[in-house]
């Protein structure tokens, strides 16, 4: 019994030709986050008569990464033997891959990765920038012959149930710490299926998104880096903090997800909406 796990928001445009690739999927549940949305995906979702789907809808936006840690909390109370975790904007033929990675964790696998970056000879100033810090985490894991530049940040990977119950929350949150917890669980992380990050399909984004996102992993990647040398936290290099988007991550909302999931409050209950039910969507501040 798995779970597919899908963070969107906003994404009319391509929601529905991922969910066209996992629907084919051999899962028991299909959890989509929604979060923030103001277009018709919440709509377009509903139009899918199959009770696989699960929806958890917060009007209010979750923040980056905080609703992949929604949905794992979520499959965790469900009792799944393991989870997927694909974004709502990979519309590209990506299924064999998907496989791959669900097998890959029925044989064993606890953390199952994607490399979004097989060689390519020329890269941006600022994408290079970026792996370079991958790379480094990776190397001061002692992962990078194996992982090379793969990480949960980008692409397409999966859980394993032992992976799931025992990496905290932050680290599901904040991808790059995946790393670090899942070897320092003794966790086994491997890279089993290789997708272009053009094969993805998902849109590019304006400049001052790219500049944030690669400010937000680079953080990160600090992050895992302080863990590693016994240090706290911190996404401090030399006089920069690298922030990026991670102020908006709804820490808050995530802890009160998780209270609400084990006493299945009010707050819970609001949040589920599963086709053919009738239960109502509610206002992510209300109960706060």
């Amino acid at each position: 019994m798995f779970a597919t796990i899908i963070p969107a928001k906003n994404e009319e445009k391509s929601i529905l030709a991922t969910l066209t690739t996992i629907l084919r999927l051999p899962i028991s549940h299909i959890i989509l986050v929604l979060n923030g949305c103001t277009d018709r995906t919440f709509e377009l979702i509903r139009s899918i008569p199959d009770t696989r789907i699960h929806i958890l809808y917060f009007s209010d936006p979750l923040g980056i990464d905080i609703p992949r840690a929604i949905g794992a909390l979520y499959a965790r109370h469900l009792g799944v033997k393991g989870v997927l975790f694909v974004d709502g904007d990979m519309s590209g033929d990506i299924y064999e891959n998907l496989v791959k990675l669900l097998a890959s964790i029925e044989s064993g696998i606890d953390v199952a990765l994607t490399n979004c970056y097989p060689y390519i000879p020329h890269r941006q100033k600022l994408a290079n920038l970026v792996l370079k810090f991958r790379a480094k985490l990776n190397r001061e894991l002692d992962l990078f012959k194996s992982l090379g530049l793969a990480t949960p940040t980008h692409g397409p990977h999966a859980l394993s149930e032992r992976a799931l119950q025992s990496l905290p929350l932050e680290a599901i949150a904040i991808p790059p710490l995946t790393l670090y917890w899942a070897k320092k669980s003794n966790l086994t992380i491997k890279v089993v299926a290789s997708i272009p990050h053009e094969a993805l399909h998902s849109p590019r984004k304006h400049r001052r998104h790219a500049r944030l996102i690669a400010e937000t992993i680079i953080g990160d990647c600090l992050m895992g880096l302080s863990l590693v040398q016994n240090e706290p936290p911190s996404r401090s290099l030399g006089k920069h903090n690298l922030l990026g988007y991670h102020p908006e991550r709804r820490f808050d909302l995530l802890e009160y997800w998780e209270q609400s999931l084990k006493s299945q409050g009010m707050f819970y209950e609001q949040h589920i909406i599963i086709p053919g039910s009738s239960l109502p969507i509610s206002n992510s501040s209300e109960g706060r």
